[in-house]
């Protein structure tokens, strides 16, 4: 993948009607959780993306088989009898640290790597050490490896997250589930993807109540209670609402299907704010523009506020908007180092500690670039269409961990746009 470059002639065209694919951060814990199941569970709507088949690797490691049918996954973790992840793997996907909370559940212990991803900041696991440690985990490290096990078992308890994290709440919803007694999550994050895992533990014969709220209660069942359910992974409101930032960049129409609206609600409020019409239906959202992008200001927060992982693509609006912006991010510390790959194409942007101040400008130049992380990478793609000129975009293998066929939804909505090698682009 890496010997890969993304060409982006600027042409300023995105129109037409796009399907979303199924949520990447929800299908790689909906596999996670499938180690629960001890059987063959099938999860739909699956993305074809390299952090699927990292997560599928990781499974395999610990025993599951793991068949794929189009955008389906059969995965039977009946024959799974090590409860140790690879470094290797777990080292290049930060997301493989959910499989924590379910092979505790399962085994009552478990030796999983600590994790690596984007380098988008520090990400510290530290909540979801302390969350378990509530449930009666107790935690070790050793050379780099988490090594958890459960003197006493799991028993339910009632957690303050002292922050709404996504993976903290993941995993503590995976071991409470078979914990004995009842749990109750407060401060959980209430993102669609943390009411999709529910559902699919609830499908499992969990009894998980709350699941979307702050409040979560987890009534814990015996794990002999837990067997093999049939899910549809929710569509990728991230992925959606990357391409109706393209719509809005060169004026659309552009169409998502795929996509309940009400995932992206402060992002259709902020597209609307900037100059963008914006149409919704029950599974489908469009954006057009007739009139001049204009600024506003935007910051991070956890869902329902505004998404951190939309932040580089509107920035990118910002940056070619009427009047100045600012973002403020409040997630992660380093996202704002796609701002020094997008002023390489002529924005101009000034960083102050975690806001961003973005002057628009009335044009961008076609540039090379990089991806620092996944969405910085597919915002720069988007900037490409726009640019005058050609844009390369270097290391996408960021690009190709979170979006099937990018280039290919790309081009079919009229983009100018190739992977090529990276040695015959020289």
């Amino acid at each position: 993948m890496s010997s890969e470059i993304i060409v982006v002639k600027g042409n300023n065209t995105l129109a037409g009607d796009v399907n979303v694919s199924g949520a990447k951060n929800s299908a790689l814990k909906l596999m996670a959780a499938s180690l629960l199941g001890q059987g063959a569970s099938t999860i739909h709507n699956v993305p074809v993306i390299s952090d699927i088949e990292i997560m599928s690797e990781v499974l395999e490691r610990l025993g599951a088989v793991i068949e794929r049918s189009g955008h389906s996954l059969r995965v039977d973790t009946s024959q799974v009898d090590r409860c140790e992840t690879p470094y290797e793997l777990v080292s290049k996907m930060r997301a493989s640290i959910s499989v924590l909370g379910p092979l505790i559940g399962r085994f009552g212990k478990a030796h999983v790597a600590m994790p690596g991803g984007c380098q988008i900041g520090a990400r510290k696991i530290d909540m979801h050490l302390v969350g378990l440690e509530a449930l009666g985990v107790e935690f070790d490290v050793d050379h780099g490896v988490l090594v958890a096990h459960t003197p006493n078992g799991l028993r339910g308890t009632h957690v303050m997250l002292e922050f709404p994290s996504v993976g903290a709440t993941e995993n503590l919803l995976m071991a409470a589930v078979v914990a004995e007694g009842t749990t109750f999550i407060e401060n959980a994050a209430c993102e669609p993807e943390i009411e999709d895992l529910a559902n699919m533990l609830n499908a499992m014969g969990a009894q998980v109540t709350g699941a979307g709220t702050s409040q979560i209660e987890v009534v814990g069942v015996p794990l002999s209670a837990m067997h093999p359910c049939e899910h549809t992974t929710v569509g990728d409101r991230i992925e959606a609402g990357t391409f109706l930032a393209g719509g809005a960049l060169t004026g659309g129409p552009v169409a998502v299907h795929g996509i309940d609206p009400a995932y992206l609600r402060m992002a259709i409020m902020k597209l609307r704010a900037m100059g963008c019409a914006v149409e919704t239906g029950a599974d489908w959202i469009r954006v057009s523009r007739a009139g001049d992008l204009t600024c506003t200001d935007i910051q991070t927060l956890p869902h329902p506020g505004f998404p951190t992982d939309l932040q580089a693509q509107f920035m990118l609006l910002a940056a070619v908007a009427e009047g100045t912006s600012v973002i403020t991010e409040n997630v992660f510390e380093n996202r704002f180092m796609f701002a020094a790959e997008l002023m390489r194409m002529g924005a101009d942007i000034t960083i102050d500690d975690h806001h961003a101040l973005i002057r628009g400008v009335a044009g961008l130049q076609g540039a090379p670039v990089s991806s620092t992380d996944l969405r910085a990478g597919a915002a720069l793609v988007l900037a490409g269409v726009v640019a005058d000129g050609e844009t390369r975009v270097h290391h996408i293998e960021h690009i190709d961990r979170g979006y099937e066929d990018y280039v290919g939804k790309l081009s079919r909505l009229g983009a100018d746009v190739a992977r090529v090698s990276a040695a015959d682009a020289r």
